[in-house]
């Protein structure tokens, strides 16, 4: 009897050593039902992030521009009061090997009355050039002091979008990874063709909504990249602005952006023409209207840029559209 309970501790303790290597055998892979189901949210969520950072990027991209101009501009004044500052010690090395000009009475006046008044009042006209180089040496070093001070507050600014930025993409690339696998044990991830030349418009979509139309379908089959602007990849809200691009139509970078930039220009979902934008709720979706009830769109991760129908699924996702 002992020794039979030392064996059946012995395979406890085996059971126990198997399960602690590989925690994942004691737990079933989620059935198919349950990898969709926490897909569904798993794209909720990433929608978001992804937005969240290409919100990020923007500020930093902007922020930066801002700084390069700032810096250009210190540059700039900052050779101008080199000039300035060239210019003085000259006038003063000049001062100190003449007779101080602000001390007339010591100067040798000789001939007439006339040309002793004239003379003051040429030394009266150099003191008064003098002083206003001063004057604006101070000026031009007082507006680069101003100017450095934004430089350095702004690229400050910067470096905190583009950490922030960083942060953002990290979250993002581990919500893509858990995405990538999931798909990938349900057989649905798409890899895409980057090349794609898609698929031809025919819809009844006119003037540049026809033009933004025909290459948005022009990418059906590139792959969904979070922060893709093209050419061979897009997210959401890259593949309208590229769209609209092409039709002459500069669109802000992000969903939230794009919204904000409509919001003189929307029209109601029962409205819609062909070329306008659609936003699913939350602002963490987007694509356009192609007419006759359908939508061209980059997807999530593991997907392809395609043409769906507004179905019930979508139209309950939708909050509101603009029209560029």
């Amino acid at each position: 009897m002992p020794a039979r309970l030392g064996r059946m501790a012995m395979a406890a303790a085996l059971t126990s050593a198997v399960l602690v290597s590989n925690p994942g055998a004691a737990a079933a892979d989620p059935s198919p039902a349950q990898a969709r189901a926490k897909l569904v949210k798993l794209n909720e969520r990433a929608d978001k992030l992804v937005e969240q950072y290409n919100q990020a990027t923007e500020t930093y991209k902007a922020a930066k521009k801002k700084y390069d101009t700032l810096n250009a501009e210190v540059g700039r004044k900052n050779a101008q009061a080199d000039v300035l500052r060239e210019d003085l010690v000259a006038a003063a090395v000049g001062d100190y090997q003449s007779i101080p000009i602000n001390d007339w009475r010591r100067f040798p006046f000789q001939g007439t009355p006339d040309s002793a008044l004239a003379t003051m009042a040429s030394l009266e006209q150099i003191a008064q050039a003098r002083a206003a180089k001063v004057r604006a040496f101070e000026a031009a070093t007082k507006e680069l002091r101003e100017r450095r001070a934004d430089a350095k507050r702004v690229l400050a600014e910067a470096d905190t979008a583009r950490d922030k930025a960083e942060d953002e993409k990290e979250k993002v690339a581990k919500m893509v990874a858990e995405q990538t696998k999931l798909l990938r044990r349900l057989g649905a991830f798409k890899t895409g063709n980057p090349n794609s030349t898609g698929i031809k418009y025919t819809g009844p979509a006119s003037g540049n909504a026809r033009a933004a139309l025909q290459f948005a379908f022009s990418q059906v089959g590139k792959p969904y990249r979070f922060g893709g602007t093209g050419p061979g990849s897009f997210d959401c809200s890259g593949l309208t602005q590229a769209a609209w691009r092409s039709a002459g139509v500069e669109l802000p970078r992000t969903t939230y952006t794009q919204w904000s930039w409509g919001a003189e220009r929307r029209v109601p979902l029962n409205a819609l023409q062909p070329g306008d934008l659609l936003f699913s709720k939350g602002l963490g979706h987007m694509g356009m209207y192609a007419g006759g009830g359908k939508m061209v769109h980059a997807p999530q991760t593991g997907d392809v840029i395609k043409v769906v129908s507004l179905d019930d699924y979508w139209r309950n996702r939708l909050l509101g559209a603009i029209r560029p």
